[in-house]
């Protein structure tokens, strides 16, 4: 059943946002019904991720404020490759205001002009209802708190669904919440979880371990990577609530995950930055337990993925399920939605299968937990 348009915003126009702007026409090429490799929904509640189209965006560079959004995706700093054709898509990336967007040593890779007066909630939120935008996704870098709350004021004023896409806890703080909820909004987040990245393994590696019955006494994640992404996390003041989110996602499955926090037993997050590696993240895992008879047991993986892909593979699901909910007059916090696809959801389920199951049921029924 064909369910018409998604109409779309994106606030940062940046690597993961052209690396999502440019599957939705790579994957319009397909016609046939049959499975689709890398996508897990291909239909969802009657929307095929062809059904997206972005009518708004949002950026403070001067190199992609002005252009066509189709344009702006492959300006600098960006490295996401072209690997399909973007018709022009009569969309102009307006400015955004900048606030806590930028940090300090970004100023000049994202070329940023700080003089004159940012654009107001009032004009953000005009932009988006003139737009008809249904669906805002947040794509701010790490550590943009107060920006990232604009975008969500803004959302509440103009009756648009919010995803958050980035570790600012919104979706996960009640009083956000209970806002979208009077207002009658969905809202998902926080912190995409990668379709199959770092945290998504390590929180397999480590159930697998528990319910097997082995007690996990220690485990870090390191990650690198060569996109702006990892040059904006390489000053520690705006990871906070990256590390918060990346860790909980994994010790949230163990019942004693608290004491390994509180004894520094475990380390999740950026490690640094390599410029040739580009999109590329490279991962490495260590978990060491302890097994029967006390002896123990050890694990250590390298993951390699291309990151851009991996958060546009759960955005064209978490998009199309906050447009569901637009539909069906759901208004705050998708619990379901947000503990699959999210890191820092509002409330943790103990395996990725359960949540899954919980998802269905609110696609198939309307049926939140």
């Amino acid at each position: 059943m064909d369910m018409g348009e998604i109409r779309v915003g994106i606030v940062g126009v940046g690597n993961a946002a052209s690396l999502l702007v440019q599957s939705i026409y790579y994957y319009r090429r397909i016609k046939h019904l049959d499975r689709i490799p890398g996508v897990l929904f291909q239909v969802l509640g009657g929307y095929s991720i062809g059904d997206i189209n972005f009518v708004s965006a949002f950026d403070v560079s001067r190199r992609k404020v002005g252009l066509d959004l189709s344009e702006a995706i492959f300006e600098k700093p960006n490295v996401t490759p072209k690997f399909v054709d973007v018709p022009k898509l009569s969309v102009e990336v307006r400015r955004g205001p900048i606030l806590d967007g930028v940090a300090e040593h970004m100023r000049n890779v994202f070329d940023v002009e700080f003089n004159g007066c940012d654009p107001s909630l009032d004009d953000i939120a005009g932009i988006l209802e003139d737009t008809g935008t249904e669906v805002l996704v947040n794509l701010l870098p790490v550590g943009s708190r107060n920006a990232s709350l604009f975008y969500a004021e803004a959302c509440v004023k103009a009756g648009v669904a919010f995803v958050n896409a980035i570790p600012v806890f919104i979706a996960s703080d009640p009083t956000w919440g209970e806002r979208f909820r009077r207002a009658g909004i969905p809202l998902l987040g926080d912190d995409v979880k990668g379709q199959i990245g770092a945290t998504i393994l390590h929180r397999s590696i480590v159930h697998l371990l528990h319910m097997r019955g082995v007690e996990v006494e220690e485990t870090y994640q390191l990650n690198i990577g060569g996109n702006t992404d990892f040059m904006n996390m390489i000053v520690e003041d705006r990871l906070h609530d990256k590390r918060v989110s990346k860790t909980r996602a994994v010790t949230s499955i163990l019942p004693y995950g608290d004491r390994l926090e509180s004894e520094g037993r475990v380390r999740i997050g950026p490690s640094d930055y390599i410029p040739f590696l580009g999109n590329t993240k490279v991962c490495y895992i260590y978990v060491k337990g302890r097994g029967y008879v006390d002896l123990p047991v050890e694990i250590e993986v390298k993951l390699k993925v291309d990151d851009k892909s991996m958060i546009a593979g759960i955005l064209v699901d978490a998009i199309r399920v906050a447009k569901l909910a637009v539909d069906r007059g759901f208004g705050g916090v998708i619990k379901s939605a947000s503990a699959y696809f999210f890191k820092h959801p509002p409330v943790q389920i103990g395996s990725d299968e359960e949540a899954y199951r919980l998802l269905l049921r609110f696609i198939e029924y309307g049926e939140d937990m």
